[in-house]
């Protein structure tokens, strides 16, 4: 009877276990599956293998792509103990050139999770990432941002995306993903002597000698006015040293920023504790010929206004708020993205539409932008930062390549086809330059140059569940000797490879994948 009980026992087991991989597979198939990103044509948004990076003089940490290929490594390898930088990097903040030599980990690619199902009952949206099989070679699974959808006309103009003629804004979680440093003021260099910094030494970026403004002896890092209400003084970003707005990407190598064009669509924020209710503070924004100021009076009176080209200036919007909070710090943040100005006081916004033509802001459009601080009254201003948003390029890192779906060349997508872009632009492979493919996923006939059937769709790409971890705090002479045995012995090197793993989770990055919406905003 004993014997009985027991084989129902290990009978049952098995069941239960065949019952779990089952499901296990059919969840894996159907429902969710982990994928790891391989390369780095969605940075920021998403990176493949890549070095973390602190900068020497600021302290601001950033990553820049690992190719391995570059390195004498096959391709989506790993090399476990640290590496040597073969090439330059650039600190996207103070803009100080990190040269090669220096050794360092590889960090792994982002793990991500990707909804499978959903596009059978929901139809894909504009700005989902998605995961999809390549076009070029179906075995392959590749992840994008999805930009245009079945029957629209897409076309690239000045790195914004128009649908059929309009431009298409990006929804507000989106955009708060796609925002790029180009200075934090919060990062200052140590040594400003070193002509590292975009080949000079380090000049303040803010024209101080043109104004009242002053920099906190006590705090490098605040801005401080003293002033009577009626005068109001400017500070202008820009210096030989400073970063400009060109699309430059500190995750790609230095070489591919020549000749990039400019970013317009900006951002500035900062802190502002006022010391007396009188006076104001604001921003300005240039863009082509034209400069968009966003200005609140100590009153309670917030403005939208535009400086033509001639010195005119126009006020676009205004309204009226409660009259700010003595000696608090309150956020002030302007931006001028997808042609709509944004204006926020604390928990005040405020709103200005362009217009959605290609023309509706302007003509003159590869001229360099401009920031600038407006001020008067006694007040400080802290964590002072400039961003820039992401800008797609038609420009070809290839010989003979002629980019679709920019300007003067739109493209059409028919029935069922998607156009999908990279978050970083300039090193993706996507919609822009993809041949005519010579092979099909499931004996179907070879899709269209350029497009993504719905049939190649696999997925929506939903939360980044492992960023790259760390590696625990091994000493570096006792790692250093099991690499040298390991070169002899098995296990010695099984043992080091065991101890590289990079177990120690970074929750800090451990974040959702916003997508879009059809919904006009």
């Amino acid at each position: 009877m004993k014997r009985k009980d027991r084989a129902a026992e290990i009978a049952n087991t098995f069941e239960w276990l065949i019952t779990a991989f089952v499901l296990a597979f059919v969840f894996r198939a159907f429902v969710m599956e982990a994928f790891r990103i391989p390369t780095g044509s969605m940075a920021d948004t998403l990176k493949g293998a890549h070095f973390r990076l602190c900068c020497p003089q600021c302290g601001h940490e950033y990553d820049h792509g690992f190719v391995p290929q570059s390195y004498g490594q096959p391709q989506d390898t790993i090399p476990p103990g640290k590496v040597r930088l073969r090439r330059s990097t650039r600190c996207p903040s103070c803009g100080y050139y990190l040269i090669p030599g220096r050794a360092t980990t590889v960090a792994n690619g982002d793990r991500i999770l990707v909804l499978k199902c959903i596009y059978q009952f929901f139809e894909p949206k504009q700005w989902d990432v998605v995961v999809f099989k390549n076009p070029l070679n179906p075995s392959e699974n590749y992840i994008k941002r999805l930009i245009g959808l079945p029957g629209e006309q897409v076309e690239i103009i000045d790195g914004d995306i128009y649908i059929n003629g309009e431009i298409s804004r990006k929804p507000p979680k989106v955009q708060k993903e796609l925002w790029m440093l180009v200075y934090d003021n919060d990062y200052r260099p140590v040594n400003s002597s070193e002509r590292l910094f975009n080949h000079h030494k380090w000049y303040e970026p803010f024209d101080f000698d043109k104004s009242n403004w002053q920099i906190n002896t006590d705090n490098s890092t605040e801005f401080q006015l003293d002033c009577p209400r009626d005068q109001v003084n400017m500070l202008t970003y820009g210096a030989p040293s400073a970063n400009d707005f060109e699309v430059a990407y500190s995750y790609n190598d230095v070489d591919t920023y020549n000749h990039m064009p400019y970013c317009s669509d900006l951002m500035m924020r900062f802190y502002v504790q006022i010391s007396e209710l009188h006076g104001g503070i604001g921003i300005g924004l240039g863009k082509y010929d034209n400069i968009y100021k966003a200005w609140i009076d100590f009153t309670g009176q917030m403005v939208i206004t535009k400086v033509h080209g001639q010195g005119q200036e126009e006020i676009l919007n205004s309204k009226q708020v409660a009259v700010p909070t003595a000696d608090k710090p309150t956020l002030v943040k302007f931006a001028n993205v997808d042609h709509q100005l944004i204006f926020q006081f604390g928990t005040e916004k405020l709103v200005y539409d362009i217009g959605c033509a290609p023309d509706a802001a302007g003509q003159s459009r590869n001229r360099q932008p401009k920031v600038q601080i407006f001020g008067s009254g006694k007040l400080t201003l802290s964590h002072i930062a400039i961003f820039r948003d992401i800008h797609y390029t038609g420009e070809s890192r290839q010989n003979n390549r002629h980019a679709r779906a920019v300007q003067g060349n739109p493209f059409t997508l028919g029935k069922d086809e998607f156009f999908v872009l990279g978050d970083n632009s300039p090193n993706s492979e996507d919609g822009r330059w993809w041949a005519k493919p010579d092979s099909a996923s499931k004996g179907c006939q070879p899709p269209r140059a350029g497009v993504v059937p719905r049939d190649y769709l696999v997925g929506k790409a939903m939360f980044v569940y492992w960023p790259s971890g760390f590696e625990f705090l091994w000493p570096e002479n006792f790692k250093a000797r099991l690499l040298s045995s390991g070169r002899k012995n098995l296990l010695m090197r099984a043992i080091y490879g065991i101890l590289s793993l990079r177990w120690i989770p970074n929750v800090g990055e451990m974040r959702f994948i916003y997508g879009g919406s059809n919904k006009k905003k």
